[in-house]
């Protein structure tokens, strides 16, 4: 099998995919494995193995030097354009075995480059993977659709979310699934809210020709935390596999009902000039590449209702951020207080489920006895590390794609559902309803009515 990876010498390969395809190797999962590389670079194989190798120094160095270079010695490279069917059928023809054709490119060529591909003779078996953003738009993707099912079954596509791979989110199954605790209580009549919130302190780091023309919104809170949310709401599947988990979430997204207040259900706003871990950062719209007239929002925050029996009534908020003073990135989901509160003093806290990202960490914070005063109420919290997983998920999302499988592929449905979700955002946006806050780099991010909150 070889991974034909379009864009193969962009920030994407060498950061996160050759990585991944590194671990797999250590893993004993990359044996008859060869990546060829295809770019607009005039470089010959050698020029490629010297730039990778210095990309999995520097991304990949938990990984041991003799099993890099064991995949170092299986790359290649193709001078060629993308979009052009002849350069790809050239690209193609010196793939042996089934291609997985990787669309590792900014989401502004895809379709582009998948109706190149209608021009190509494509080996029998061949996957095409394509990367998030899935579109610009609704439009975009139903276009997108329609390409990738002229050239290949859907069971052979395979949409791009790196964060299904992640070690808490799979984890969200098993505690949900895997134990009759939890699904009982995981209902509008016991939960309160959910929040899903990806906060980091980094901040532009050099992608600003991808970013600002993306956004927080389009960036994170379309695909990524979308994808989150419907593995939170969604009725529990019959099976864990592609199949089964699909349908399940695509019917939570049909639910969704956008914003019903755009001005009081959502939130933009963009960093100014302050301290990030001892970092100085300048101002987003000073940072090279930026056109401060786009008005891109490096924050970006929503919150949706679901509209099915379960959920009824429930409000998922969702947001994300970048310079901001914290990394908070968690699943958190408050349950209702207690019908009735025999403890006299006080207002105890309701319980919250936590699912924390980096580390991989779950909380389940109750309340106790206090131990200075058994006749009154302590807050404690049930705390379980997760192991470190021995594939990133990048490296899992490769192996899927290599055996077959699509658990964790994003189907053709939730990718349009999910730009129905926030196109009503966006216009609303773009159409001034919503200001465009401002927080300085290192704080808390923006509040209602303007400011920030303090670090």
């Amino acid at each position: 099998m070889t991974f034909v990876v379009l864009g193969g010498t962009g920030d994407l390969t060498g950061r996160l995919l050759l990585p991944g395809l590194a671990e797999l190797f250590g893993d004993g999962g990359g044996d008859g494995v060869d990546l060829l590389a295809v770019s607009q670079q005039d470089w010959s194989d050698d020029d490629y193995r010297d730039w990778a190798r210095a990309r999995l120094a520097e991304h990949a160095g938990h990984v041991p030097e003799e099993t890099r270079e064991r995949l170092v010695a299986r790359l290649a490279h193709h001078q060629g354009d993308v979009t052009t069917p002849a350069d790809l059928t050239e690209a193609l023809g010196r793939v042996d075995g089934r291609p997985v054709v990787y669309l590792a490119l900014p989401n502004t060529v895809f379709l582009a480059t998948l109706e190149a591909l209608t021009g190509v003779d494509l080996p029998e078996g061949t996957t095409i993977a394509v990367e998030k953003p899935f579109g610009r738009d609704e439009a975009d993707a139903r276009a997108l659709n329609a390409v990738l099912h002229r050239l290949v079954p859907e069971q052979r596509t395979f949409r791009v979310d790196h964060f299904l791979a992640m070690q808490t989110v799979l984890s969200l199954l098993g505690l949900r699934f895997g134990n009759r605790l939890f699904e009982p209580i995981w209902n509008a009549q016991h939960v309160d809210r959910v929040e899903i919130v990806f906060d980091e302190p980094l901040a532009l780091e050099g992608r600003a020709q991808y970013y600002d023309t993306a956004g927080a919104l389009r960036d994170m809170l379309q695909n990524h935390l979308l994808q989150q949310l419907a593995l939170i709401a969604m009725e529990p599947p019959h099976a864990i596999d592609g199949a089964s988990l699909s349908a399940r979430k695509a019917d939570v997204l049909r639910a969704v009902r956008p914003p019903a207040d755009m001005a009081r259900d959502t939130v933009r706003a963009r960093y100014t000039a302050g301290t990030v871990e001892g970092r100085e950062l300048p101002d987003y719209v000073t940072e090279d590449g930026v056109d401060p007239a786009r008005e891109t929002e490096t924050y970006a925050e929503y919150t949706v209702t679901i509209d099915n029996w379960r959920w009824a009534g429930v409000p998922f908020r969702l947001r994300t951020g970048k310079a901001l003073g914290s990394s908070r990135q968690e699943i958190a989901i408050w349950f209702k207080p207690v019908p009735h509160l025999a403890f006299g003093r006080g207002t105890p806290e309701p319980d919250v489920l936590r699912m924390s990202f980096d580390p991989d960490h779950i909380s389940l914070e109750i309340n106790l006895n206090d131990a200075d005063d058994p006749f009154e109420l302590d807050r404690r919290a049930l705390d379980i590390e997760l192991p470190p997983a021995p594939l990133s998920a990048y490296g899992l999302l490769l192996k899927e794609m290599l055996t077959g499988e699509r658990t964790l592929s994003i189907s053709d449905v939730e990718a349009e559902e999910s730009w129905r979700i926030v196109e009503p955002i966006l216009a609303a946006w773009a159409a001034g309803e919503v200001p465009l806050q401002e927080y300085p780099a290192g704080s808390a991010g923006p509040v209602p009515g303007g400011g920030a909150v303090a670090p």
